[in-house]
């Protein structure tokens, strides 16, 4: 099985042929970001075309990255299948879906991934469902719940909200999220903590704890898509903007770069997935 790797384009306003550029020179294979609009739309795909790079579509529905509180389902799916529109004509690897709202019971997220992968096969378009707060499957509890209800759904794994909103890292004898691990398309690689949903540098030796347990996480679905028949997979180191990284008081200052950091995830991650297979590995549940 290959890693493929992903640059975000999370707080990039640049022109996509520009970000295309870095990414490569950075080592990156593709980009992942959300759908561009119509006014921006032919200028991405003859990017994407020229170049050849994958791309990993995000459909963001119900409002911004936390969502509308009167959306309704109906609205939601309305969004995500004009998302899903523009989104056919770049060709995406998969579209991550960042959708729904968090105060919905299991059953509603339940229907709603229901009807969205619906959406899908009408497009012809893989849907990979992210875990995210504001969201559907915000917590792992609910998570669970809704991933055995959909047999055939996959989800994006970004573990660092329900790290956050847990409090705590879920290495506990009692957490068990192996169901869930079978089911996982594409992870999102940014470290949480406790107290927020990203440390001050995933390198730093006091925040060793947090990066073991994410890299063990990771390695658990590496090994998990490999025996589901994975001939590639896909992860995007994901530190941001929007009040993730975390600043200086009174000045504002970023106490670290956020690009460094995800090209620092790059590298851990390379090497974190050559040790995830050798000739016997044990498995191990979550």
């Amino acid at each position: 099985m290959r890693l493929e790797t992903y640059r975000t384009l999370w707080g990039d306003t640049r022109p996509w042929a520009e970000s295309i550029a870095e990414a490569r020179a950075e080592g990156f294979d593709g980009i992942e970001g959300r759908i561009p609009g119509l006014d921006s739309l032919a200028a991405c795909r003859d990017a994407l075309a020229s170049t050849g790079v994958p791309y990993i579509a995000i459909a963001l529905t119900g409002g911004g990255v936390t969502p509308r509180q009167d959306a309704s389902l109906q609205d939601h799916l309305a969004d995500l299948e004009a998302a899903l529109i523009r989104a056919t004509t770049l060709a995406p690897r998969f579209v991550n879906v960042l959708g729904g709202n968090d105060r919905w019971s299991a059953a509603k997220q339940v229907d709603f991934i229901s009807h969205a992968m619906t959406l899908g096969q009408k497009h012809g378009v893989t849907l990979s469902f992210e875990t995210h707060r504001a969201r559907i499957c915000a917590t792992p509890w609910i998570t669970l719940d809704v991933v055995a209800q959909l047999p055939d759904a996959l989800f994006t794994a970004d573990i660092s909200h329900w790290v956050v909103g847990c409090e705590r890292l879920l290495d506990d004898p009692c957490d068990d999220f192996s169901a869930f691990i079978a089911r996982v398309h594409h992870i999102q690689a940014r470290i949480g903590y406790d107290q927020g949903p990203q440390v001050s540098h995933p390198g730093a030796p006091e925040h060793a704890a947090a990066l073991r347990f994410h890299q063990d996480f990771w390695c658990a679905v590496w090994q998990d898509q490999a025996r589901r028949g994975y001939a590639r997979t896909t992860l995007t180191p994901e530190c941001g903007p929007d009040g993730y990284t975390q600043r200086l008081p009174f000045t504002n200052l970023p106490i670290a770069d956020r690009h460094e950091m995800n090209r620092w995830l790059l590298d851990a991650q390379r090497r974190s997935f050559a040790g995830c297979f050798p000739a016997s590995f044990p498995t191990r549940s979550f």
